[in-house]
């Protein structure tokens, strides 16, 4: 991972953050003979209310315990959002020490059940976005959504999943920001390092919102696909947390275009010909029958 073990990550993110904002965003004249893409340290420490020279500090990293205070008023300067600013002043949170150990993602004996009955395409997925386990029409809706394979991966390596989504760059961008907000402080774990390396080298588009340092939750929302079967669709996609991991489940407005398509693929995937596979384990993900009971 580009920025895991290092100890700057609160400059990095100011960095990125101030080159996104313009002058004319912050309400000062842009002049002319600008060197320097969106706001000159200087210009924020002056919208701040500090020393340039202690912003410049906190860039490079020399100084790793701001106040509460003067984070929130570099963030309202950069326009961070409220979970922006969350991010932000978790960087200086209290930390502890010993390494966080997080529970093997292991999907529930009940949820097996739910994907087998629910009758939409659903999906159970872990931090990483590593799909856990599915059903029969999750998989018809798209091949990509079978256990052993990692959304993010898919939507910023495999041409027929940015095909599917009618809007990839805006799909790609939200996925990338919401993949930074789950890293939080776990900028160590082994998964993360993992993925973020292998698309990092893989995916020019990937490296170039990665170093945005953007980040967003992404609890569900309206999926835009174009599915090579049935046609396009604009579906809702909604999230719950079970346990410690997430359900996410599809579904259409009642009575639309949509819904019709929907039931057309479902009876594609009833008798085999919307391409349902048998799910396949992974490396380390855990096959399906070696999910917890209840």
């Amino acid at each position: 991972m580009s920025d895991s073990h290092d100890d700057n990550r609160l400059g990095k993110y100011l960095r990125a953050r101030r080159e996104l904002v313009s002058p004319e965003q912050a309400g000062i004249p842009a002049g002319a003979n600008r060197r320097v893409p969106g706001l000159r340290r200087e210009e924020v420490a002056m919208l701040a209310g500090i020393s340039a020279d202690y912003y410049l500090r906190l860039e490079r990293g020399r100084d790793k315990n701001p106040s509460t205070q003067v984070l929130e008023a570099i963030g309202r300067v950069l326009g961070l959002d409220e979970v922006e600013q969350s991010y932000l002043l978790g960087m200086i949170a209290p930390r502890v020490r010993t390494r966080r150990r997080h529970r093997p993602e292991r999907v529930p004996a009940r949820l097996h059940h739910l994907l087998a009955t629910i009758g939409l395409p659903a999906f159970v997925e872990g931090r990483a976005f590593d799909v856990l386990a599915s059903n029969d029409l999750a998989v018809a809706f798209s091949p990509r959504l079978r256990p052993g394979e990692n959304r993010l991966r898919s939507l910023m390596l495999d041409p027929e999943e940015q095909a599917f989504h009618r809007d990839w760059t805006t799909a790609a961008a939200d996925f990338i920001s919401a993949f930074r907000r789950q890293i939080g402080e776990d900028v160590d774990d082994p998964r993360f390092i993992e993925l973020v390396g292998e698309l990092a080298l893989s995916s020019e588009r990937f490296r170039a919102l990665w170093a945005r340092h953007d980040v967003r939750e992404l609890e569900g929302g309206t999926a835009r696909v174009s599915h090579p079967v049935v046609g396009e669709m604009d579906l809702h996609r909604d999230k719950f947390a079970v346990e410690n991991v997430i359900l996410v489940v599809y579904y259409a407005d009642h009575g639309s275009d949509s819904e019709q398509k929907l039931r057309l693929l479902a009876s594609y995937a009833a008798d085999g010909r919307g391409g349902p596979a048998t799910p396949r384990p992974s490396g380390a993900l855990p096959r399906s029958d070696e999910a917890s009971q209840d």
